[in-house]
């Protein structure tokens, strides 16, 4: 770390782990106060009876608690998007909505970090909040949004019920808007693993994915430090032990709890490190341009950047090999990077996960492709030349590409 360089770590959402710890959220709500909740949710988890195991906590306790569910916004679709948020604003004030309980992935926990950003700012439309496209809140100018918030994790991936930014996608312009406030992630997180045991192997796949490259990405950031290191190789070690196990038995509850552990750790590293995210940047713009799931974009695109800017790992290669249960011997930085690339390939490989885009239709608007990476939020700290973005565009869209 640079000690002249200020650093800031921020975890300010208290974490509650292990099976059935959904039963106490009724009660955390009694303890922030909360009267009118909104639930937060989509019509997957409904229909897979996810929602009903957690709303159904407040009936079980329903003469020792206060605060009640008012309503259910069940519209929640990939990505977050803007009108899901702005739905759910209108929806949120109708029922006079005074909390926020979330049930979901990272599309769900964003919509409802939006939703509280929107409630307490008084926005009817959150694209006007970004208007050009990343909104930075850092304390002092954020302050403490006085609306309960809890955070039930359902997949172990984006560890958005403990981060403070939500990305929102913006239909209109294709691009997906960042908001970042220190107060934005919730009161409670509560990670039960109960909750997570009929994820599909799929998806359980590439949302450990998005944890994996989550990790790597804040151990070699320029702004990491000895703490953001402390979660960012934990969470590595937790994700490579456990992702297969998950994976394989998705009835695996130490494995799912273990991968809750590992996303949440991912993240706190991920967001107190924020700086170079090459990865990500080129997940965004594929995510918003042809719909492609954040995890699986992360998971196609992780060993290709890599390999594709090694500057960038290379000081931290050794250390990325051993938290990865990588076998080195006497490899050069240079070769050992190369030998972390290599395994992680067949790691997501073996999960079932793939190595392009090509089922995800043609990709061969090259111009549109570039524009997109580059003017992502996330090009500001680490901007790639025209050169680099096309090799690394022509190896994950082999399909139609000029």
């Amino acid at each position: 770390m640079n000690v002249n360089a200020h650093s800031n770590f921020w975890l300010r959402t208290s974490v509650y782990s292990g099976t059935n710890t959904r039963s106490l959220i009724p009660n955390l709500f009694n303890g922030l106060g909360a009267k009118r909740i909104l639930l937060v949710s989509d019509a997957g988890l409904a229909n897979a009876g996810v929602v009903k195991k957690v709303a159904e906590t407040f009936d079980q306790q329903k003469l020792a608690v206060r605060a009640e569910i008012v309503g259910q916004f069940l519209g929640v679709t990939q990505d977050a998007a803007s009108e899901c948020v702005n739905e759910a604003l209108k929806y949120a004030r109708e029922v006079n909505a005074d909390a926020i309980l979330a049930i979901g992935g990272g599309s769900v926990i964003d919509t409802a970090k939006a939703l509280k950003f929107g409630l307490y700012k008084g926005i009817t439309d959150i694209k006007d909040a970004v208007p050009s496209g990343y909104l930075y809140e850092g304390f002092p100018k954020a302050q403490f949004m006085n609306i309960p918030h809890i955070s039930v994790a359902t997949t172990a991936g984006t560890g958005s019920e403990v981060s403070p930014i939500a990305v929102i996608y913006n239909e209109q312009k294709k691009v997906k808007m960042n908001i970042y406030n220190v107060f934005l992630s919730s009161d409670f997180a509560i990670l039960d693993p109960e909750l997570t045991v009929g994820l599909p192997s799929d998806i359980t796949a590439f949302t450990g994915a998005d944890a994996l490259t989550h990790a790597i990405e804040a151990v070699v950031s320029p702004a990491a430090t000895s703490i953001t290191d402390a979660y960012a190789f934990q969470a590595i070690r937790v994700i490579e032990r456990n992702l297969p196990r998950a994976v394989k038995d998705g009835t695996n509850i130490e494995a799912r709890m273990e991968m809750l552990h590992g996303s949440m750790m991912g993240i706190t590293a991920f967001c107190s490190a924020l700086n170079a995210i090459p990865v990500h940047n080129f997940a965004h713009a594929y995510g918003a341009l042809f719909r492609i799931p954040h995890g699986l974009a992360n998971a196609v695109l992780l060993p290709v950047v890599m390999e594709s800017t090694p500057d960038l790992y290379l000081s931290k290669a050794h250390l990325i090999a051993e938290a990865f249960s990588v076998k080195i011997h006497d490899e050069d930085s240079k070769g050992t990077l190369a030998k972390v690339v290599e395994k992680l390939r067949v790691f997501l490989s073996d999960l079932g996960l793939p190595s392009d885009f090509s089922a995800y239709g043609n990709q061969s608007d090259m111009e549109r492709i570039l524009k997109a990476v580059r003017t992502d939020p996330a090009a500001a700290n680490y901007p790639m030349s025209e050169e680099l973005i096309m090799s690394v565009v022509s190896r994950v869209s082999p399909v139609g590409i000029s």
